[in-house]
């Protein structure tokens, strides 16, 4: 065996995040264990799982994770007969980290008040390096489940680690800490047992703590989601709920029951109480754990759809073989009536909570935009998603759903109107709500990326028709205006075809529109394509091509467009005008005029000419 010791500077600004994690969570150092251990049992839940297809060994009996502390060497040995590491897997999840994770785990660091701090380790998938917080040195030997050599991770987290070559006798792994000196408190067996009680108790691996000589245990390794719900404190909830999310808040809602009949299984689910730091929008698959007879499968298993992949917890079954596959996972009809009862379970809990507006509003902040992709995912349960949409609104303030907007709806009024963009700040001042605020008609404000493809996927509710007040021409005229609310219109039968003629192939129409109050004009897109919204994301992605050319509208009781029809009267020009016009609207809309410098020279022109 060769004797070699390979030298590697860590990648990504490692040697930083390490520097962050001892000095910024220094009074948070007990949950380097929790860390250290729950790492340790995930590896030997993966070795168990890959054994049932025997490809490789199975854990010995009595396999457990291993807290061993040596006063006289000074170090503390955290020890599994779990999945191991080759060579390249321990540079690769010892060694790197991604820099963008760096950067957001930096700034979460900075913002998150100091009880929230021990989160972030879990969060971010940097939990191994708290291990720094208390070793000046730290030395990782594994050896791969089904392989013959074994290797070893070394380093004293100061910007480059050591690989060489190494032996185990069987299959695992082995972290060495190297304790400091004020870390003395972490070799006494009892304060470890005490730190695994509190972080780890719910953990189904053993865990021992050596103490003169004896291998004691240190978890009460119970499933808890066996347990009657009556036998279980809110506390102890919490603490599962912790220890399965790597998070540190409380629980939003916590579902806890048993199915019994054509399928047999309990279900322990949580609703987290905040959005985690590392977004569920850049995740998309459910992470729910399978248990089979308590023995965990596998957490993709899909027992939630996509859209509820916030969802934390364990499903666990009496009704499948213990050596299931994959393969076979996603065939059994068994799973699949689990899959349908747990989503059916989690909507009624969200419905029900739906009720309470202001604690609800707490969970729509949080996990709304990823809820509204069931409408697009899942057409089964779109009438039930749509019960628990909240937005925001032109007409009243906080959130509100469609059920309420229903039944705020003007006599008069046909469909439900809602307006897409990028901020909702920006689209309460929009332009595009100026008539229906003159007739006291609510459009919902909808700010959300998802927001532009949901509402014609749903199309209705409650039988009333969901429409893009920028799509199509908006029909108001049956929603009576206060009187005087609006102007006389100007004969604009003369202006229109000139508009349109002037500016050719940039519009596909030129109409007038009741839909505008204070703006001479507006644009809309034409009655079948996608909305302005939609219009601006594909761009954004490089697709654009085939939207279509939009409408421009013009407000016929507009001082503007009234003076302009005169001029139309007259057979005045109006190619110029024509231009101002519709970057006027672009620029309404958060868009870029066509040639902004040409529109600085029209602006200036007006401008020069009104002051004459």
């Amino acid at each position: 065996m060769s004797e070699t010791v390979e030298r590697h500077e860590f990648g990504a600004e490692v040697g930083r995040l390490l520097d962050l994690v001892v000095h910024a969570l220094y009074s948070d150092r007990e949950i380097f264990l929790r860390e250290l251990v729950a790492n340790a049992a995930d590896a030997v839940d993966r070795r168990r799982f890959e054994a049932l297809t025997g490809a490789i060994p199975a854990v010995p009996e009595g396999g457990a994770v291993r807290v061993v502390p040596d006063k006289e060497a000074r170090t503390l040995t955290i020890a599994d007969p779990g999945i191991g590491m080759t060579k390249a897997e321990l540079a690769t999840n010892l060694g790197t980290i991604a820099r963008s994770g760096t950067r957001a785990f930096t700034q979460s660091l900075a913002e998150a008040p100091a009880g929230d701090r021990p989160s972030l380790i879990g969060q971010f998938g940097v939990g191994f390096y708290s291990a720094f917080m208390v070793a000046d040195r730290v030395e990782v030997t594994s050896r791969k489940a089904g392989a013959e050599e074994a290797w070893s991770w070394a380093s004293e987290g100061r910007g480059d680690f050591t690989l060489s070559a190494a032996t185990r006798e069987e299959p695992g792994t082995s972290i060495v800490l190297h304790l400091k000196e004020d870390a003395a408190d972490y070799l006494e067996p009892f304060r470890l047992k005490s730190i695994i009680r509190k972080w780890a108790d719910h953990i189904t691996i053993p865990i021992t703590v050596a103490r003169d000589g004896t291998d004691e245990p240190a978890n009460e390794g119970t499933a808890l989601w066996r347990k009657p719900k009556s036998d279980i404190t809110p506390e102890s909830y919490t603490e599962f709920y912790r220890h399965l999310g790597h998070v540190f808040d409380e629980p939003w809602a916590t579902l806890h029951w048993t199915a019994e009949g054509a399928i047999d299984f309990t279900a322990l689910l949580f609703i987290p109480g905040m959005k985690p730091f590392e977004a569920v929008e850049g995740e998309r698959e459910s992470r729910v754990r399978l248990h089979v007879r308590r023995m965990f499968i596998t957490d993709e298993a899909g027992l939630l759809p996509n859209w509820l992949r916030f969802v934390h917890g364990v499903v666990d079954t009496e009704d499948l073989p213990l050596n299931v596959s994959r393969e076979m996972l996603q065939a059994t009809p068994v799973l699949a009536r689990i899959r349908r009862a747990v989503t059916n379970r989690v909507i009624s809990e969200l419905k029900t909570r739906a009720k309470e507006a202001e604690d609800y509003a707490k969970f729509w902040e949080n996990f709304g935009t990823v809820l509204k992709e069931g409408l697009f995912d899942s057409p089964e349960h779109s009438k039930d998603i749509a019960q628990l949409l909240r937005f925001r609104s032109s007409a009243v303030e906080g959130w509100t759903s469609l059920a309420d907007y229903v039944s705020r709806m003007k006599e008069g009024q046909e469909a439900i109107y809602v307006l897409a963009g990028d901020a909702p700040e920006a689209l309460a001042k929009s332009p595009q709500l100026e008539g229906f605020r003159a007739r006291g008609v609510e459009v919902l404000l909808l700010s959300d990326q998802i927001d532009a493809f949901w509402p014609e996927r749903l199309d209705r509710f409650e039988e009333k028709p969901i429409r893009s007040v920028t799509q199509g021409n908006v029909d108001l005229s049956k929603v009576a205006a206060p009187e005087g609310a609006l102007e006389e219109a100007a004969d604009v039968s003369r202006l229109l075809p000139l508009l349109k003629d002037a500016l050719k192939d940039q519009v596909s129409e030129v109409r007038a529109t009741d839909r505008l109050v204070g703006s001479p004009v507006v644009l809309a897109a034409a009655e079948g394509g996608p909305d302005l919204q939609m219009q601006r994301l594909l761009a954004r992605a490089g697709r654009g091509l085939g939207a279509g050319l939009p409408v421009l509208e013009v407000n016929p009781r507009h001082p503007l467009v009234r003076a302009l029809a005169t001029k139309a009267a007259g057979d005045a020009p109006l190619e110029d005008a024509a231009g101002l016009l519709l970057d006027l609207a672009r620029v309404q809309d958060g868009d870029s005029p066509r040639d902004p410098a040409a529109f600085a020279r029209r602006v200036a022109e007006s401008f020069a000419a009104s002051l004459g």
